[in-house]
């Protein structure tokens, strides 16, 4: 069985806690931060200033963060929101992932996630 140990995952997760600092909601999933905040295709809304938590233990194996509930992010197209993605709002596209079901938006409303979700690395097999 092969072994890495908790701040290899930790440096990691930490890096995304630090950098990750906006998310939007996207149509269909976006692979490049240019897609997930800007692209008239993809970006859907977004909400700036989230706040991730530190690293800790992930259930069955590994680590990850919780990314908190979201409120008041802003939509921006009206579409079915498909997927999230995280980016520095800067530059740099973070991490990606499908929402649970799809969410109809509207132009000019507000979009939320009601429940916090996690993002993790799982220990090696």
């Amino acid at each position: 069985m092969s072994f890495l140990n908790n701040n290899v995952y930790d440096s990691g997760l930490a890096w995304l806690v630090t950098n990750g600092t906006r998310i939007d909601i996207t149509i269909g999933e976006a692979a490049t931060y240019a897609e997930a905040v800007t692209d008239a295709a993809k970006s859907a809304g977004n909400k700036t200033g989230i706040t991730i938590g530190a690293p800790g233990a992930r259930t069955p194996t590994g680590r990850k963060v919780v990314v908190p509930q979201i409120t008041g992010g802003t939509v921006t197209q009206t579409d079915t929101a498909t997927h999230w993605a995280i980016t520095d709002g800067a530059s740099v596209l973070v991490a990606t992932g499908a929402l649970s079901a799809g969410q109809a938006v509207t132009d000019g409303n507000t979009w939320q996630f009601t429940a916090a979700f996690d993002i993790g690395i799982p220990a090696p097999a």
